[in-house]
């Protein structure tokens, strides 16, 4: 990202010391940590719903795909075919009554 040399360092030392003091930086720098901590759980955060929702997308695309398959059109002809073989062999028994 940015390359911060040694010089350019001492100048932003330089300046938060003129304008906040000495006694003051500590507390600054503490709190500038907690608030890149935050912004990075943050982060961190975001991107785990990012792959969770992915994840849901992918197996709702998985089931879509599998219902939209030929394998429910292969099992329907297949139970179709059963119940033609059943009315088959119980027609000419329906006929004896």
């Amino acid at each position: 990202m940015f390359g911060i040399g040694g010089g350019e360092m001492f100048v932003i030392i330089l300046v938060a010391l003129m304008l906040f003091g000495s006694d003051k930086i500590p507390e600054i720098a503490r709190t500038l940590g907690k608030g890149m901590r935050q912004l990075k759980d943050a982060t961190n955060d975001i991107k785990y719903e990012i792959h969770k929702s992915a994840e849901v997308e992918d197996i709702k695309k998985t089931f879509t795909d599998l219902g939209e398959s030929s394998v429910p059109n292969q099992i329907q002809g297949e139970i179709d075919k059963v119940k033609g073989d059943i009315e088959d062999m119980t027609g000419p028994i329906k006929r004896m009554h």
